[in-house]
């Protein structure tokens, strides 16, 4: 008697294989035939789980923002109030660098998403997705500045975000060459200056 297929664990095998492909060869890399290639299966197997390319995109991507999620899921908003400063300024950068490509398992992660997000470009079905992306990350970011008391969470989020896109970017690729610790060393530069202002404030 055959052994029998859980459906749930052979999806994410699909996932985990497409979410390699995108690592190794970029957006490209993750067709079909070539995802199915990785998880060691017929392209049939493949489409029976996923619609198609965009599909496996969405899949692969969602691994990677649930697997930061998750991460940041540790650092509830509560644990940001009643900081001293130098407090605050450790539990800021512990919960940025959840999402910096600061170690080999959210290196591969911040790949994903770097296509992904520039797929999102020209593929306006991945837009929407995008978009919910940035704004989870928006949030969580607001809420943790107000709780150590930054006068304009909001504001300061928008700019911690967008230090954020640009240390992984420049991480992930020969664009910057930033090493890890050059990431570490910047982010606590613009960390130490924004809780500068919240004191000020």
């Amino acid at each position: 008697m055959p052994a029998r297929i859980d459906p749930d664990q052979r999806r994410r095998h699909v996932v985990e294989a497409a979410f390699r492909c995108v690592v190794a060869e970029g957006i490209d890399g993750a067709s079909l035939r070539k995802v199915a290639a990785e998880a060691g299966l017929n392209i049939g197997s493949v489409r029976h789980y996923f619609d198609g390319h965009v599909d496996l995109l969405v899949a692969a991507a969602t691994e990677a923002g649930d697997r930061m999620g998750a991460r940041l899921a540790r650092h509830p908003i509560d644990a940001f109030r009643d900081l001293t400063e130098h407090e605050a300024l450790d539990a800021l950068q512990n919960l940025v660098e959840e999402v910096l490509p600061v170690d080999d398992e959210r290196r591969d992660e911040a790949i994903v998403v770097v296509e992904f997000l520039l797929a999102s470009r020209l593929r306006p079905a991945l837009a929407p997705f995008a978009g919910r992306m940035a704004t989870d990350l928006h949030e969580v970011v607001a809420g943790a500045l107000e709780g150590v008391g930054a006068p304009n969470p909001e504001d300061a989020a928008r700019q911690l975000t967008s230090l954020i896109g640009g240390l992984t970017i420049d991480t992930v690729t020969p664009h910057g060459a930033l090493s890890v610790e050059q990431l570490r060393r910047t982010l606590r530069d613009h960390l130490r200056l924004l809780l500068t202002q919240c004191v000020r404030a």
